[in-house]
């Protein structure tokens, strides 16, 4: 590897719904001592998000994946002790059981207050949640060149990631239905390709200039050079229940990242496709996660996603040995065993109504299986 080498540093940033622990519903209003209790005890790594009933963290720059699941683990385990102080609980899932967005209230800060202004509806219905994942790539350049090979890997990541099967109380048959929210904004999905760092910053500046966007934090792709550091910042995934999950998620980025900076340094790279078949994946993942497989493009057929998983796992090998995370890695196996926290709501959901339980019983046993496998293994 080059003396150059990327430094992998990693950050990951969380948000959260806040919930009453009696009704089982979104803290449509949450005392704002929750944020402050929580900033103090947290350095300030906790900030109020676009809704009232959403929370966000975010980890200090970490060396290994080992120093994020410390950091992390202790920032959920504030959030979980400071808001059941209050009679509240965070669920880390992309949408909420039965969350009705039209009743929420927003965070008066002028951001959001003009985000709302130019999006209308479209922004009125963010009642979601993600995680992205930073990983330091210090080099403009190359940077860019990991954007453009690191986009074939997003739908597996976010195969792995569900946790949004319910809209409103609804049953979507998506396992990712956050994306199709998301999707209404502009300049989401996936990202444009650049031949260079100036090309981005170019086509960047056309917007800038016309008075679109005041900077590159209003590129929403799933993958995007982030605007505040120079880390590629890893966005698709829904945020994942289990911390457990998380990490293996958290892992494989950095790991994929590596790989591909390996064949960069051996004068190769992954083969570029068109972002109609990636498209095609991504569908795929949202609809099914894992279920149904993925194209595997080079062969032009699915194939199953642990067949695939598989085949990853080994070529990142050398890359996780290296970055001393094989276990974490390889624990995405496990979610393939015992499914995404979507295919847990729905098992959830669907045995309660079997055995009686009237549809908002169903979906309250759902907020308290999110509930107790957020607090998991903190």
């Amino acid at each position: 590897m080059s003396l150059n080498a990327p430094s992998f540093t990693l950050g990951v940033e969380e948000e959260y719904l806040l919930v009453d622990r009696e009704t089982r519903d979104l803290a449509r209003d949450p005392p704002a001592e929750i944020w402050e209790e929580a900033g103090r005890l947290c350095e300030n790594r906790v900030t109020a998000e676009y809704l009232r009933s959403q929370i966000e963290v975010g980890t200090k720059v970490c060396r290994n994946v080992q120093e994020v699941r410390h950091d992390l683990s202790r920032l959920r385990r504030v959030i979980v002790e400071v808001a059941g102080r209050h009679g509240l609980a965070p669920i880390a899932a992309s949408t909420h059981p039965f969350g009705q967005w039209l009743d929420q209230k927003y965070t008066p800060k002028e951001r959001y207050e003009s985000l709302s202004r130019e999006m209308q509806a479209a922004a009125r219905r963010l009642l979601i949640c993600g995680m992205h994942v930073h990983v330091g790539i210090e080099d403009d350049e190359l940077r860019i060149d990991l954007l453009n090979q690191m986009t074939y890997f997003l739908p597996h990541l976010l195969a792995l990631s569900c946790s949004s099967p319910f809209w409103r109380g609804e049953d979507t048959g998506l396992k990712s239905y956050r994306l199709t929210v998301f999707g209404a904004l502009p300049r989401t999905g996936l990202p444009e390709r650049f031949h260079s760092y100036g090309e981005y910053q170019r086509h960047v500046k056309v917007l800038i200039n016309a008075g679109l966007i005041a900077d590159t934090t209003k590129l929403w792709w799933d993958l995007r050079p982030s605007a505040r550091f120079p880390t590629l910042e890893t966005r698709v995934m829904d945020v994942c229940t289990r911390i457990d999950d998380a990490i293996a998620l958290t892992a494989l980025i950095v790991c994929i990242l590596r790989m591909l900076y390996r064949l960069r340094s051996q004068n190769q790279r992954w083969r570029h496709y068109a972002d109609m078949l990636i498209e095609e994946n991504r569908w795929r993942a949202m609809r099914y996660s894992f279920d149904e497989g993925m194209i595997d493009l080079a062969r032009q057929r699915v194939l199953p996603v642990r067949e695939l998983m598989s085949e990853l796992l080994e070529m990142i090998k050398e890359d996780a040995t290296s970055l001393g995370c094989s276990e974490d890695v390889n624990n995405a196996l496990r979610i393939l065993d015992r499914g995404t926290s979507a295919h847990r709501q729905l098992e959830v959901f669907n045995s309660h109504v079997a055995d009686g339980a009237d549809r908002r019983e169903a979906l309250n046993a759902v907020v308290d299986m999110l509930i107790a496998e957020t607090a998991m293994g903190l």
